[in-house]
C-alpha cells in the first residue's frame, strides 16, 4: 500500500516519494490508501524525492494557482493565429473547416508558465488589426504580462494553417509577407521587463528577417548582461527561411550565447547534417563550455538531458495524441517554470529528472487536444495526471 496524505496546499504521496500541489482547504487534512501490487510498504526515504516548485494556489480562483511574486519568465518573439481543421488526416484542401486557436511558440511558452501557476511575460510585434488585439487579450486573460507587446498599424497579424495527419503530426503553411512580428525594432524593446526577468526565453523565428533579427539580439544581449538566464528552443520552421542552410546557420549563430536548450530529434539531425540523433556523441557535438542544461525531447518517449556533470532519459507519459502543437512548448513551460523557481535543480540530477517528469507530463496532456494555447495544462492537471501515473 502507498497512503495519500492530503496536508494544507501539497498532495504528499509516500512510497513513491511524490509531493504534488493540490487545491484543499488549510485547515484540512484527509488520508487515505492506493494499492499497490508491486510494492511492500517502504520507507519514504529510500525513493528519490519529487517536489513540484511553486507555492500553494492562491484563492483568487481562476484554477490556475499562480503566483504573481515568483520569479518573472520572458519569452520573445511571435505570436499568431493557428488555423487547425476540425478533422484530422486531410489535407488542406479537403478539410471541411478550421478551428481558429492563438500560438506561436514563444507565447505558448509564456501562458504554459503562467498556467501553471508562474510569472510570465511576452515581448513581440501583432497587427494593428481584429487578430492582433485578440491576441493581446488572450494573454492578458490568461495572466501574462503583455507590457511588452507592440501593435503595427501596416502589417498583419501572422497566420499559420496547420494540417493534422492521422497520427496526429503536423504540417505548416504560413501567411508571413510580411507579418507583424517580422518588423519589431530595436527600439520597441522593453528593456525594464527584460532585465528582471530571471530566464529570458526565444526561439530561433525571430532571427529570420530584419529588423527582427536586430531587436533579438539586443534583446539577448541586454538579458546576458543583467544576469538572466537564456532559454533557447530552436523550433525548426524549415518553410519560413530562404534555405536549409541558411536556417542551420540562423540557428546556430546564437548558439553559444544560451544557458539551457531545448532541442527534438529531428532538429539534431538537422543540424548536425544527418547524423544519428540517438549518439550520445553526437548530442555532445551541439553542446558548448558555457551551457548548463542541454534537453532533447522525443514525443511520446519522454526526453534526454545533458549537463556537463551527468546525462539520462526521463520516460514520457502514454495517452492518446489528437494534435501534438504545442507539446514542445507545454514541455518547456514544465521546466523553466520548475527551474525558475530553484535553478539548483541544474546540480541535482535527482531533482533535474523530477522536473522532467512534469514537464514530459505537461507535454503529453497538451496532445490530448487541438490548439495549442487552448490545451496548455494547469498545474492541477498535471499533479493529477502523475498522480494517475504511478497507481
Amino acid at each position: 500500500m502507498a497512503a495519500l496524505s492530503f496536508v494544507s496546499s501539497n498532495l504528499q504521496i509516500y512510497g513513491y516519494g511524490l509531493s504534488l500541489p493540490f487545491r484543499v482547504p488549510s485547515s484540512a487534512t484527509v488520508k487515505c490508501c492506493v494499492k499497490d501490487s508491486f510494492l511492500s510498504p517502504p520507507s519514504p526515504a529510500s525513493f528519490p524525492r519529487f517536489r513540484i516548485q511553486g507555492k500553494a494556489l492562491g484563492n483568487g480562483g481562476d484554477g490556475h494557482g499562480r503566483d504573481e511574486s515568483s520569479p518573472l519568465v520572458v519569452c520573445f518573439g511571435e505570436m499568431l493565429i493557428d488555423f487547425v481543421p476540425t478533422v484530422s488526416g486531410l489535407s488542406l484542401s479537403e478539410a471541411p473547416a478550421f478551428k481558429k486557436a492563438p500560438g506561436g511558440a514563444p507565447a505558448n511558452v509564456a501562458v504554459g508558465i503562467a498556467r501553471l501557476g508562474g510569472s510570465s511575460a511576452f515581448i513581440g510585434k501583432v497587427g494593428e488589426d481584429e487578430f492582433g488585439y485578440m491576441l493581446a487579450d488572450i494573454l492578458k486573460q490568461n495572466h501574462v504580462n503583455n507590457e511588452g507587446m507592440r501593435f503595427d498599424p501596416g502589417a498583419r497579424t501572422a497566420l499559420a494553417f496547420v494540417t493534422l495527419r492521422k497520427d496526429g503530426e503536423r504540417e505548416f503553411m504560413f501567411y508571413r509577407n510580411p507579418s507583424a512580428d517580422m518588423l519589431l525594432q530595436e527600439s520597441e524593446l522593453d528593456m525594464k521587463l527584460i532585465n528582471k526577468a530571471k530566464i529570458f526565453h526565444y526561439g530561433s523565428i525571430s532571427l529570420i528577417t530584419e529588423p527582427c533579427r536586430s531587436a533579438h539580439i539586443a534583446a539577448m544581449k541586454a538579458a546576458k548582461s543583467a544576469g538572466v538566464i537564456l532559454s533557447y528552443d530552436p523550433n525548426l520552421r524549415l518553410p519560413l527561411w530562404p534555405s536549409p542552410e541558411s536556417a542551420r546557420n540562423g540557428i546556430l549563430s546564437i548558439w553559444e550565447d544560451a544557458d539551457i536548450i531545448k532541442i527534438s530529434e529531428e532538429e539534431i539531425s538537422f543540424l548536425t547534417n544527418g547524423e544519428d540523433p540517438y549518439d550520445d556523441n553526437v548530442v555532445r557535438k551541439l553542446y558548448h563550455q558555457n551551457l548548463k542544461l542541454l534537453l532533447v525531447t522525443e514525443g511520446s518517449e519522454g526526453c534526454r538531458y545533458y549537463t556537463k556533470e551527468f546525462n539520462g532519459r526521463v520516460k514520457g507519459l502514454k495517452v492518446e495524441p489528437v494534435d501534438t502543437t504545442g507539446a514542445g512548448d507545454a514541455f518547456v513551460a514544465g521546466i523553466l517554470s520548475q527551474l525558475a523557481s530553484d535553478t539548483c535543480l541544474l546540480q541535482d540530477e535527482g531533482r533535474l529528472r523530477d522536473a522532467l517528469r512534469f514537464a514530459n507530463a505537461c507535454g503529453a496532456l497538451t496532445v490530448m487536444e487541438r490548439g495549442a494555447i487552448p490545451a496548455l495544462p494547469t498545474r492541477e492537471s498535471v499533479a493529477n495526471a502523475l498522480l494517475q501515473s504511478v497507481q
